[in-house]
């Protein structure tokens, strides 16, 4: 088994780190808080690091739960994700009518995903967003692969419904 170094292994996870931390407290200097506790949580338990099978998915659990308990703790859930969201490229749209649509569209996804609970946006964020394995995704939050399925499902499943009674 290949020895594990902190440069090497756990840094360049640093980006995918802040972007679950960024989807779970919703804030950009708490999300950099939480990579930072991270990143020292990991160091301090180099000891483990040979035992440890994916170093990624090692890294992300920490991340995870450290971002919930600062979420806990401050207690803004009912904060919004609009400070985070990057502009739309409308460039294919027609027309200002038509942008402003698509716009208003988004936004109401992005809003309806925040008020997931936090299992149901986890598991879809993870999947959707960064593209993992439901066996990556069970690893870093401590479920089976079919709760994984299960949960992306009634994610996308509750996103639909909410959509189309807005709609």
């Amino acid at each position: 088994m290949k020895e594990k170094n902190f440069q090497n292994d756990v840094l360049p996870l640093k980006n995918e780190l802040y972007r679950m931390a960024l989807r779970i407290t919703q804030n950009r200097e708490d999300a950099e808080d939480v990579v930072q506790e991270t990143m020292m949580k990991v160091w301090r338990r180099r000891d483990e690091w040979p035992q440890i099978a994916s170093m990624e998915a090692f890294c992300l659990t920490i991340c995870r739960n450290i971002a919930i308990d600062k979420v806990r703790r401050m207690d803004n859930l009912s904060q919004s994700l609009d400070d985070n969201v990057d502009p739309i490229d409308s460039s294919h749209t027609a027309n200002p009518e038509e942008q402003t649509i698509q716009n208003d569209r988004t936004q109401l996804v992005v809003q309806l995903i925040s008020q997931l609970p936090e299992r149901l946006r986890s598991c879809m964020q993870l999947r959707d967003i960064e593209g993992k394995s439901y066996r990556d995704i069970a690893t870093i939050l401590g479920i089976t692969e079919q709760q994984v399925k299960v949960n992306i499902f009634r994610a996308r499943q509750t996103i639909r419904e909410r959509f189309q009674q807005v709609k």
